[in-house]
């Protein structure tokens, strides 16, 4: 499997037990094999099909393939679950789901104008994965990252953050620094954060597929009611 998108999720505290002095991540898995969702790695994102008589304020998930809803059957990614808890709560939004399977924080930053084409009232910011997962440099992400985040706030939009973590085999140095990323991003931006996007997912029987690294149906309803708490507090019934 290509650790460019290899996204099992451990929990962070057990990651960032300290010991490598090195910030250089550790060996990861081969790359010789190329990843199921490869092909979307420099595809354009999809246009949402969003019904233009619907004039209801907007929410962006934007995102990679956790937030693509890779392998899940049409209308069970996160974004679609987190529609459905949104209008069983009275809230009157629509969610956009802008999620493209392979794309780092620097393919979201060359994303940011179709995001801010919509108009969103909020964007939930979750990228990182594939930036950790192939060794980048932590200062390159971090910045990709600032990036993002300062120019959705810079417009008006309210961001919510979503992290995930990294296998062990990165080294716990570079792990460490890896998830303070989230972490000070949402200091600097008071930003609500899930600091890991795939809690109670990951390890939760029915709650990934077999390649263990998406959720499946099950897993994605369990992320939208993560995130869900997160974005209330910014709408308005």
């Amino acid at each position: 499997m290509d650790r460019r998108h290899f996204f099992i999720a451990v929990p962070v505290l057990a990651l960032t037990v300290a010991g490598c002095q090195s910030s250089k991540p550790a060996a990861a898995p081969s790359e010789s094999s190329e990843p199921p969702d490869s092909a979307a790695q420099s595809a354009e994102a999809p246009a949402p099909k969003l019904d233009p008589n619907d004039t209801r304020p907007i929410i962006v998930a934007f995102g990679d393939s956790l937030t693509a809803g890779y392998g899940a059957a049409p209308g069970e990614s996160y974004p679609d679950y987190l529609q459905r808890d949104l209008d069983q709560s009275g809230y009157h939004y629509r969610v956009a789901n802008l999620g493209v399977s392979g794309n780092t924080t620097k393919d979201g930053v060359d994303r940011l104008k179709d995001v801010l084409a919509l108009k969103p009232t909020v964007v939930i910011v979750a990228f990182g994965g594939n930036d950790g997962l192939r060794g980048l440099p932590i200062d390159a992400t971090r910045k990709n990252l600032d990036r993002i985040v300062a120019t959705l706030t810079a417009s008006g939009v309210k961001v919510v953050l979503g992290g995930i973590t990294l296998p062990p085999n990165y080294g716990p140095d570079y792990i460490r620094q890896f998830n303070e990323t989230y972490a000070l991003l949402a200091q600097k931006f008071h930003a609500p954060l899930l600091p890991f996007l795939l809690i109670k997912v990951y390890g939760t029987p029915g709650s990934m597929q077999q390649d263990g690294i998406h959720a499946t149906a099950q897993g994605n309803q369990q992320v939208a009611k993560n995130l869900l708490p997160l974005i209330t507090p910014l709408l308005k019934k």
